[in-house]
């Protein structure tokens, strides 16, 4: 009976997401941490960022490769997401007949940090090692809830009003699931997940800059050692390659949306020498930036 319910759960969010995303593609909504997603066949790989977030898919499949590891989620099961991560992403499984459909929820980790202050831990995430990516099965309560936040896209009036609600509702009940103590090492302060996260922050919002590992480390209350140890177990890459992984994605979404020449693009994200932006570029893309920017813009037509 509850495999059964669960099922029908699945299936009924599979319905509401295939209501609103008709065409293939990304679908943005009137909640802003709010995307639904259709693929009608299966995608070649895709350099992304991951937000902090929680992904779901209802019908298909889907790879994550994060740093050479790939992990694979299906039909019925979530995606945890704790940190912002630089991964290659791909759906494994759809076609025009049962095309892929899922979600992607945004988090804001002061939420998850106020939130988990006040529930009791279920589980000592001393005895459960940090994992930026965590899958598991999805459970009634949260299906309801993502079933509940779709259906207000339908009351627009009321969005601001309860969205803060059910989002809060969905934390708590992933606070209280297998996904749990991955949000805590996060959400602990002090802790060394919740530091490496700071510091991912202020990479974001400052990857044109010149960085100095010794002053990440301090500003992360580690030796740069131990910084450049726990960096590499939470995000799967090292501090500068996590930086240039910003840099030349920005990059690459500067070229194709705005027609700039790769020697613009690589000085507008800190690069000095064009030269060393097209190696590195080719490095992490497979193709110059002119062929690669060439190929994705006829892959839209």
């Amino acid at each position: 009976m509850v495999d059964s319910n669960l099922n029908a759960g699945v299936g009924d969010l599979a319905a509401l997401i295939s209501r609103i995303a008709q065409n293939e593609g990304d679908h943005s909504t009137a909640i802003a941490s709010l995307s639904l997603h259709r693929r009608n066949m299966a995608t070649l790989p895709v350099h992304c960022i991951y937000q902090m977030g929680l992904g779901v898919v209802v019908q298909g499949a889907k790879e994550i490769m994060l740093a050479g590891k790939p992990t694979h989620y299906s039909a019925g099961e979530s995606l945890l997401t704790t940190i912002d991560l630089p991964v290659v992403s791909h759906v494994t499984r759809a076609s025009q007949r049962e095309p892929f459909l899922g979600l992607m929820l945004t988090f804001d980790p002061r939420m998850v940090v106020q939130i988990a202050a006040l529930m009791p831990p279920a589980k000592s995430i001393k005895e459960i090692p940090p994992n930026p990516l965590s899958v598991e099965p999805l459970d009634e309560g949260l299906i309801d809830a993502l079933s509940r936040l779709i259906k207000l896209l339908d009351e627009p009036d009321l969005i601001t009003h309860l969205e803060p609600l059910i989002q809060q509702e969905i934390v708590m009940r992933l606070l209280a699931s297998n996904h749990g103590p991955q949000l805590r090492h996060i959400a602990t302060a002090g802790s060394p997940s919740q530091n490496i996260s700071r510091i991912v922050g202020w990479l974001k919002q400052n990857f044109t800059r010149p960085v100095s590992m010794e002053e990440l480390a301090a500003n992360a209350f580690m030796s740069p050692s131990t910084f450049r140890q726990h960096f590499r177990a939470m995000t799967g890459v090292s501090p500068l390659q996590y930086q240039k992984k910003l840099r030349l994605q920005e990059a690459r979404q500067q070229m194709l949306s705005k027609n700039l020449d790769a020697s613009s693009a690589a000085l507008m994200v800190g690069y000095e020498s064009a030269s060393q932006f097209s190696r590195e570029y080719r490095r992490e893309f497979g193709e110059s930036p002119q062929r690669d920017i060439k190929r994705m813009r006829l892959a839209e037509e």
